[in-house]
């Protein structure tokens, strides 16, 4: 039973990746940018609810766009909710409630303010020039391996939030990956526009998507902002609808924000895998959209940890018109949106929980009603990204991640140095070489947040041989004339086993704590995603450089070596003292415990991965069986050989 509820828990894994559109500071960015360049009089108005919103909590900022805002915040401004949203909170009253109440959302936006002065200091590399590349490939070598340097430096910024932001919020991995929320939906053929597109996302029953989410929380907020245009408020009541009005609206922003996000807008259809690897590959690289109410040239999107300034202007000019039209609805502005409301107003923010919401909601009774109601989204979805097409011709390129089942072939040369034989009092030191050949199973989960994290687990099954040993039984010169059986250790053929899985504190504790998924699943997924990107102590993070990755894994992978199990029992000539020498059958299990590993290289296509791997490793050579055949019926004890070896290995999975 624990096995089945630890794989269990392992399949749930892939759903919890990480698949930010963008990150805390680029979210908050945004949202800076968007309310900065708000015309004057509706910057006043902004500024007037955020003021009225703010007075009573000491925990919302007094400015609602704080750009002087560092490391260690004591309050949260209104942009930074847009950033809290669906990452760090399912709702809009989940954000407030957390705001308000949660001393962890501070170190988040501790977190994701050194992550923007971080990503700051990261070189943005112009496009190459593809036609001089080609006249001059050692210029074009230079230039890759100094966007590896900066990808490198990407990678190990990103680990470190990441892990920073897990530990404050336990949820960050697991929240925003449990459905399509944040993604846009596909077009259903190239005849669908912006009308028709915008009733597929809100029609309720639809898959929940990204433009769905903002239009059901900016009519939420519109609604709130209609009430206060009516007047015949307390203060108190005023106060209160401008709070909830404006969270509903930042919540909805978010979603809006992620429209803009390369990865969310090539389509969000395909297993878990797909899904995983089109977005990395998009967000990373780009993806050229055309913008629905606008002609000529499109934009080149780029999604989390990779915001260009283009991107920013081109997401907050679709944000400033949502919140115009929040702000005149307030105020009777221009931009004001006309629809009639038939029932009481909720004042607290709304709760529709996007997280849990595998479809679009049906409006309650008494939501705003009138011809025009829908008229605002249009106008905000006019300024938004062209979705990419969903299965079939004329749809992006998908791209896969090492995530899901796979099987494999492994092939490996080691050589490891001995401290000693198996004899008592045999401190000569040798050598071992080795061959080993094996088939794998496993289950890839590499980068469960990112490129940073190993959350591989694997079970091998194979032969191994092993050269003599350098060093030979004992100094006589004649040990020369009997070859591998005077060796200290002898030739050797082993069936081999290898196991690796992460561990959160302790190794195997996954295993061990595998029950714990029939009761708190939540829990359990959270403890093994924290394990895949290093553990509660996240000194096994990969470190990321222009020419590999290094990581530590000590009691991450081990494996085993069965000698004496294939043909006849490995003979063993044992000097045990002046005058005794014995011949011996040996059975013996050679443990090795990598402890460091080296990954120069990695290639991964739609459905087959390769890698060579470099790994340091400790190993002991335990006696299991000893059988002494000459002179018979006599006990011979040996001692275990420990060992310290480098191994090569060449990986090859295939993902069905």
């Amino acid at each position: 039973m624990q096995r089945v509820a630890a794989v269990c828990a392992i399949l749930t894994l892939p759903c919890a990746s990480r698949a930010l559109a963008w990150d805390y500071p680029e979210h908050r960015e945004i949202a800076l940018y968007a309310i900065e360049t708000l015309d004057p009089p509706r910057r006043r108005a902004f500024d007037e609810l955020w003021g009225a919103a703010q007075a009573t909590s000491a925990r919302l900022c007094e400015r609602g766009a704080d750009t002087e805002q560092t490391t260690a915040p004591d309050c949260i401004d209104w942009a930074a909710f847009s950033a809290i949203a669906g990452d760090h909170s399912c709702s809009a009253a989940e954000a407030l409630q957390v705001v308000m109440e949660e001393d962890w959302i501070l170190e988040v936006a501790d977190v994701g303010a050194q992550l923007g002065i971080d990503l700051s200091a990261i070189e943005v590399r112009p496009l190459p020039d593809q036609e001089g590349a080609l006249e001059n490939p050692f210029a074009d070598a230079e230039r890759q391996l100094a966007d590896q340097a900066v990808r490198a430096a990407r990678i190990n910024v990103l680990r470190t939030a990441d892990t920073r932001l897990q530990r404050a919020d336990p949820r960050y991995a697991t929240r925003a990956a449990s459905n399509h929320a944040h993604f846009l939906l596909p077009r259903p053929t190239v005849e669908t526009d912006a009308d028709g597109y915008n009733r597929l996302a809100l029609e309720p029953g639809s898959p929940i998507n990204a433009m769905g989410v903002y239009g059901w929380y900016h009519l939420r907020a519109l609604e709130k902002a209609k009430r206060l245009a009516q007047g015949d408020l307390t203060p108190e009541e005023r106060a209160t609808y401008a709070r909830s009005m404006l969270v509903d609206e930042a919540f909805g922003l978010h979603f809006l924000e992620d429209m803009f996000a390369a990865g969310h807008v090539a389509g969000s259809w395909g297993d878990a895998s797909q899904r995983k690897g089109t977005h990395d590959h998009y967000n990373e690289l780009g993806f050229e959209a055309a913008i629905w109410g606008r002609e000529g040239p499109g934009v080149v999107l780029m999604g989390d940890a990779h915001m260009l300034p283009e991107n920013r202007a081109v997401a907050a000019a679709a944000l400033r018109r949502s919140l115009r039209q929040v702000l005149d609805t307030a105020a009777g502005g221009p931009e004001a949106a006309d629809f009639e409301l038939e029932a009481d107003v909720p004042m607290a923010a709304d709760r529709f929980d996007v997280c849990e919401a595998a479809v679009m909601p049906s409006p309650e009774p008494g939501w705003l009603r009138g011809p025009d109601v829908k008229e605002p989204l249009r106008g905000v979805l006019r300024r938004t990204p062209v979705p990419g097409l969903g299965p079939g011709r004329g749809a992006q390129p998908r791209f896969r991640a090492e995530v899901g089942p796979f099987v494999g072939l492994i092939a490996a040369l080691d050589g490891r140095g001995t401290l000693n034989g198996f004899t008592p009092g045999q401190g000569s030191a040798g050598i071992i070489g080795g061959l080993d050949i094996a088939a794998r199973v496993g289950f890839g989960l590499d980068g469960v947040m990112g490129e940073s994290g190993d959350g591989l687990v694997f079970v091998d099954v194979g032969l191994r041989a092993d050269t003599a040993s350098t060093s030979a039984v004992d100094d006589s010169p004649e040990n020369e004339f009997f070859g591998n059986i005077a060796a200290a250790v002898p030739s050797r053929l082993a069936l081999s086993t290898r196991f690796r899985m992460p561990f959160y504190l302790v190794p195997g504790d996954l295993l061990l704590l595998s029950p714990l998924y029939l009761v708190s699943p939540e829990t359990y997924t959270q403890m093994a995603v924290t394990a895949g990107n290093g553990g509660l102590l996240p000194w096994q993070a990969g470190f990321a450089t222009s020419f590999g990755r290094f990581q530590l894994v000590p009691g991450r992978e081990l494996g085993m070596s069965y000698y004496g199990l294939i043909g006849s029992k490995d003979r063993l000539l044992v000097p045990y003292g002046p005058g005794d020498a014995r011949l011996v059958d040996l059975n013996s299990i050679l443990f090795e415990v990598p402890f460091l590993e080296y990954r120069p290289y990695r290639a991964f296509s739609s459905h087959q991965s390769s890698e060579v791997l470099f790994q340091l490793f400790f190993a002991a050579d335990v006696p299991t069986g000893v059988d002494t055949v000459v002179p018979p019926a006599v006990e011979t004890d040996l001692q275990t050989i420990w060992s310290l070896g480098l191994r090569f290995s060449y990986d090859w999975r295939y993902y069905p």
